[in-house]
């Protein structure tokens, strides 16, 4: 399967995610050792798409919801439920074991 995001190929995950949103993720979660001025400078930039871009949040959201619906079961390791049958389960009797 390919993952195509505006008309282009996202290499990994990482890129999808920067395709999908419009911004690298270093913008928003910062580069490891950057300086004080560095920091300033991205948080900057960061509040001034924030400010052009009001719907950018509600974008972040359904992005990662869409991720998390799409890998859920790699995520969190979970299977789907079932109907289970009745006949099935036990049915809780009351009263204290002895």
């Amino acid at each position: 399967m390919k993952n195509i995001v505006a008309g282009h190929f996202a290499a990994n995950t990482t890129e999808f995610i920067e395709l999908a949103l419009g911004t690298p993720l270093d913008l928003w979660l910062g580069v490891e050792g950057e300086s004080e001025m560095e920091r300033e400078a991205r948080l900057d930039a960061a509040r001034d798409i924030l400010a052009d871009n009001p719907d950018f949040p509600d974008r972040v959201s359904r992005v990662a919801a869409e991720a998390i619906e799409a890998h859920a079961p790699e995520l969190f390791n979970v299977t789907p439920l079932t109907a289970r049958r009745a006949a099935g389960r036990r049915q809780y009797r009351g009263g204290v074991a002895a």
